[in-house]
């Protein structure tokens, strides 16, 4: 059982109307910078664009690091070595 299950019937929907509360304000947030980006010049099929490239990025990094761990593994060395034989920055 979770934690809420166990707590008194009324710390528990307390909990839920906190939590529910920190919702709306992340939603509140949200909806601002999309306004603020909105008044800024973008659309928002662009920053779909922009998120949908973000993560596809993100995928190929995931599998490069996967890659060099695993030539690292071979070769007996660190991840760490490997980055100057292949051009990249600690910080890519």
């Amino acid at each position: 059982p979770s934690p809420r299950s166990c707590q008194p019937n009324g710390a528990n929907e307390e909990a839920l109307r906190y939590e529910i509360e920190e919702l709306k304000q992340k939603d509140l947030a949200l909806d601002q910078e999309i306004a603020q980006l909105l008044s800024e010049g973008y659309s928002l099929e662009e920053l779909e664009k922009h998120i949908s490239l973000l993560h596809e990025y993100n995928d190929i990094k995931d599998a490069g690091q996967m890659l060099l761990g695993k030539l690292a593994v071979i070769r007996g060395v660190t991840t760490k070595q490997l980055y100057p034989e292949y051009d990249l920055e600690l910080s890519d």
